[in-house]
């Protein structure tokens, strides 16, 4: 799970990058915004998930 957490921190600095460029008009504003949003909730989601309980 935690190789999870990496690649999605290595999406959210690619997005981001993206979106300044997509701020600047050299990438379209439609793409990069949802992608930095989807990078942010796969690594919450990967973060949160390590230290569930799954039964016995």
């Amino acid at each position: 799970m935690m190789k999870w957490f990496w690649v999605g921190c290595l999406l959210i600095i690619t997005s981001f990058y993206f979106s300044v460029m997509s701020l600047m008009n050299l990438f379209p504003i439609w793409l990069s915004f949802p992608s930095l949003f989807l990078s942010i909730y796969i690594t919450v989601h990967a973060f949160n998930n390590r230290h569930r309980f799954k039964g016995f």
